[in-house]
């Protein structure tokens, strides 16, 4: 209580010295809501839904309410390095205006290579004018890997030839804090895959500074807004995992929330993509489901406004938010057999439920013997 109470009172000061800061957009974001057909009651449905899904007492929903209002005081630089641009697309590509993608059009974003208009010479000058104006107070957000082989040569970006490398080295200096959205720029992704020739690795490896890890290929646009409204509020990280992921997003296994946990749990699992267990909804682990080995939200988050994810879709996870998944997850549609849930996962609610399980609900010793059949050729 005294934690939460001490942290209220860290955020209202922090948003208090925000507003006297000058605002950076001529409309109001309640202006924007009104064009857009948004209500005050839509916005704080929104604003108790990220209070809640930031694991902070109902009250703190007030003081989201205000840091989102407030956000166009907090300049943000995004960079994209090596990447696809997917992880914009998972917060900005909507088909209706949404909160979410409202509340980052509402930021003031100095920089961002696909949302700009600038181009060329212009688009360097934005830039070096955003490094230098806001320096120390910026928010800065990478896309895409660094490649770092060659001293970075496999890399360059604008009409000056600057390296990625040097690129977000030069940027981090001055940045009040660092967000990696995205695997790519979090542990390298897929460009870091083995044999790696452009020896590509995640922004905390190529800069001296704490770097907020959002994995997923690509995170959830709620994992992106979360961790800008934690840091417009408090002007500080949120608490980190081992990875340096937020705990708010990260700190559950996939598995843990799966709507077809109940069917791991009795041993009902799909056998191939398409089979009477696949139409079912049955457990997806035996077609190379990674959940019980990934830590995000993804299933009490989604993707698109809430819709779907993977799982609910019909194909297991991937354990893209995990470093190196891209090695250590293959073969994506294949388990991994039982070597690792030993060294890795034996918890009880893995081997030890599915145990439990069969003299629970009675579904016999078969069924745990079909969890890891075939696990020698895999």
């Amino acid at each position: 209580m005294d934690t939460h109470a001490a942290l209220y009172e860290q955020g209202r000061q922090r948003l208090e010295k925000l507003r006297q800061l000058p605002a950076r957009h001529d409309k109001s974001l309640q202006e924007r809501m009104l064009e857009l057909g948004l209500t005050r009651r839509d916005f704080m449905k929104w604003s108790a839904s990220v209070t809640a899904m930031m694991a902070l007492p109902l009250p703190f929903s007030n003081l989201v309410a205000e840091a989102a209002e407030l956000a166009d005081r907090v300049p943000l630089i995004w960079l994209h390095l090596a990447e696809c641009t997917g992880c914009s697309e998972s917060l900005v590509r909507a088909d209706t205006p949404n909160l979410d993608s409202l509340i980052f059009d509402h930021i003031s974003l100095e920089y961002h290579e696909t949302l700009m208009a600038a181009a060329g010479w212009q688009a360097e000058e934005n830039l070096e004018h955003a490094l230098e104006a806001y320096k120390g107070n910026y928010l800065l957000a990478v896309e895409g890997a660094v490649p770092t082989a060659n001293n970075g040569a496999f890399l360059t970006v604008g009409c000056k030839g600057h390296t990625g490398l040097e690129i977000v080295k030069h940027a981090a200096e001055g940045a009040a804090a660092i967000i990696s959205v995205g695997t790519c720029a979090a542990f390298g992704g897929v460009q870091a895959a083995a044999p790696n020739p452009t020896g590509a690795k995640g922004v905390h490896e190529v800069v001296n500074k704490t770097v907020i890890n959002l994995g997923g290929c690509p995170p959830s646009e709620k994992n992106i807004v979360g961790t800008l409204m934690y840091f417009i509020m408090f002007g500080k990280l949120p608490a980190l995992d081992m990875f340096n992921r937020p705990k708010w997003a990260y700190g559950a296994r996939v598995h843990d929330n799966c709507e077809r946990r109940g069917r791991f749990d009795a041993g009902e699992f799909v056998e191939e993509f398409g089979d009477t267990g696949a139409k079912e909804g049955y457990c997806l682990y035996k077609v190379g489901c990674k959940g019980p080995y990934t830590y995000n939200n993804c299933p009490t988050e989604r993707f698109n406004h809430h819709t779907s994810w993977p799982v609910l879709a019909g194909h297991g996870c991937m354990g893209c938010s995990e470093p190196n998944f891209w090695d250590d997850m293959a073969d994506f549609e294949k388990p991994l057999g039982r070597q690792l849930l030993h060294g890795l996962d034996a918890t009880a609610d893995t081997i030890g439920a599915v145990i439990l399980g069969a003299t629970v609900v009675g579904i016999g010793a078969h069924a745990v013997a079909s969890l890891f059949a075939g696990s020698k050729e895999d």
